[in-house]
């Protein structure tokens, strides 16, 4: 094993785990970082197995909270209708993702530019919707109306496109529709999991056949990588959104954008 692959992996892993819960595009930073670097993985294995780190960080941040909906789930209608609400709003993308999931991952996944121009549109959309500052009427995740968790969903297909951000689309989308902004975060995580579990373990079968022994070590280093670093990230970032909003969010896809068509004209 190279030291510099295990290198690698780390800064991957850290990216990761910095990237998948704020709306700034987990996958486009990975893809855009893998792509100057060198770095490949066979199936882009690496990249979805570190996933897992960033999914049990979520998992682990509400676990007590999840826990208590899950025993109270057969006799309370609050928890049942937020449940069902999770479900409807993961279905659209889950749907939409499984049938163009080869479209997606052998087109959309190896064009670096169009990463970096969706980082940078959606860099200046972030930057608007937080300067209109939308007149929030929802700010339960729990109580939203059934019509509210679908249309949220409906967002989140946006994210399929590499560089747009599920947490960014998710949480534009419910600012548009009125939602305030640690609510907006905050239900972004809760549907993460389903979308998350569901993106890993469709792509884990898709790739079972290219998965080597030999990769263990690297993904388990890029994997503790993006589980500390999300776990850090999620715990501070909902006390951080409502007080200063998403802007910083904003202008740092725009940055990375730019940069990265600067990068892709100059290294071709």
């Amino acid at each position: 094993m190279e030291s510099q692959t295990v290198v690698e992996a780390l800064l991957l892993g850290m990216l990761e785990g910095l990237t998948e819960f704020i709306p700034v595009s987990s996958t486009g930073h990975i893809l855009l970082a893998g792509h100057f670097l060198g770095f490949h993985s066979t199936g882009k294995a690496f990249e979805i197995l570190i996933q897992l780190g960033a999914i049990l960080a979520i998992l682990s941040v509400y676990f007590r909270r999840l826990w208590k909906m899950l025993l109270e789930l057969p006799y309370d209608r609050l928890t049942r209708h937020f449940v069902l609400g999770i479900l409807i709003a993961f279905l659209p993308a889950a749907i939409i993702g499984a049938l163009a999931h080869d479209f997606i991952k052998t087109v959309l996944f190896e064009s670096p530019r169009l990463i970096c121009i969706m980082l940078i549109i959606g860099g200046v959309i972030l930057l608007l919707v937080d300067r209109m500052k939308p007149k929030p009427y929802y700010h339960d995740v729990e109580r939203f109306p059934t019509r509210l968790y679908l249309q949220v969903g409906l967002f989140q297909c946006l994210s399929l496109i590499p560089g747009t951000s599920r947490s960014g689309s998710t949480i534009v989308g419910a600012l548009l529709l009125g939602v305030d902004k640690r609510a907006a975060a905050e239900f972004s995580f809760f549907l993460a999991i389903p979308t998350m579990v569901g993106a890993f373990a469709f792509d884990l079968f898709k790739n079972r056949n290219v998965l080597s022994s030999a990769d263990l070590p690297i993904i388990a280093v890029g994997f503790v990588a993006a589980f500390v670093t999300a776990l850090i990230v999620v715990r501070f970032l909902l006390d951080y959104v409502s007080r200063h909003g998403y802007a910083l969010f904003g202008w740092w896809r725009l940055v990375v954008g730019i940069v990265g068509l600067a990068g892709l004209a100059i290294w071709r």
